[in-house]
């Protein structure tokens, strides 16, 4: 009878159970990836990552020959404390070896771990002291901008972003909801006009308003928006991790699947990010 080697009967050493991918690799839709930036990466709850951040002093002008008057930055820094997003599946040893399975089930964990990461940095609730983690997302942090509603035009939306143009922010993208784009690209060029004030959008190449790339995910509340400058904010974020047992449900003979992936973001210039929301057109 012929011997044919496979990983269900080889050595662990042969078959390695876990295998480590870059979060941009392997989930490059989250939120937190495009609209933060990245300071590094820690391991464990009770850790965090110290950025260093200055605000910058004011600059002079100075006669020749004159004293120049020494700049006193603010040194500070943020604390961005993580957390970890998590999935464990479990499958039988037989449906483990069909053919599709390893490249749905990636599929499947992929979309599990970018929805669950985008809620948290989007809408996760404050932390109950004395935790510090999971972080406040983006909607429940303290000290953003609230730009108001948008109704009928994009006064509001421009004021805001003017707003925070003023702070010393570069808005980098919106982030909205599909309900809330729907509701503004519902906006109409006139009263009486049934013209989109964002155009028709049947040739889009990218979506864009006031020149800047709109983020479209359902993890945001609906009719909820963001102005955000990515340099505002500091983020940790660590690679996705998948391991794979088939000893732990060896009395079933099945194989266990797992994911994690740790992040974590702080806001340290909150008056840079704006959040605004978008009413409902009439007849929609």
């Amino acid at each position: 009878m012929p011997f044919t080697v496979s990983t269900p009967t080889s050595a662990a050493a042969w078959r390695p159970d876990e295998y480590t991918f870059a979060a941009t690799d392997v989930i490059p839709d989250a939120v937190l990836l495009n609209c933060t930036t990245n300071a590094g990466n820690v391991e464990g709850d009770a850790v965090s990552v110290r950025v260093a951040c200055v605000d910058d002093a004011l600059a002079t002008i100075t006669a020749e020959g004159s004293t120049i008057d020494e700049a006193q930055p603010e040194l500070s820094e943020a604390l961005v404390h993580t957390s970890k997003v998590t999935q464990l599946v479990r499958l039988s040893r037989e449906q483990y070896q069909q053919p599709s399975t390893p490249e749905q089930l990636a599929q499947s964990v992929s979309r599990a771990v970018t929805r669950r990461a985008n809620l948290a940095f989007l809408t996760e609730p404050t932390p109950t002291a004395p935790a510090v983690a999971p972080v406040a997302g983006l909607l429940n942090t303290v000290g953003i901008v609230d730009g108001g509603t948008v109704t009928d035009s994009l006064d509001v939306l421009i004021d805001l972003v003017a707003t925070l143009q003023t702070n010393l922010a570069t808005p980098s993208s919106l982030v909205l909801g599909p309900r809330g784009w729907a509701a503004l690209r519902k906006l109409k060029s006139a009263a009486t006009y049934n013209t989109s004030l964002l155009g028709s959008g049947t040739e889009d190449a990218q979506a864009l308003v006031l020149s800047l790339p709109v983020i479209v995910t359902n993890a945001i509340t609906d009719h909820s928006g963001l102005v955000i400058d990515k340099t505002a904010i500091v983020s940790a974020v660590g690679p996705v991790v998948i391991s794979t047992s088939m000893d732990r449900y060896f009395d079933s003979d099945s194989v266990g699947v797992s994911c994690r992936f740790r992040s974590g973001f702080a806001v340290p210039r909150p008056d840079r990010i704006g959040v605004f929301s978008v009413g409902v057109p009439q007849g929609s």
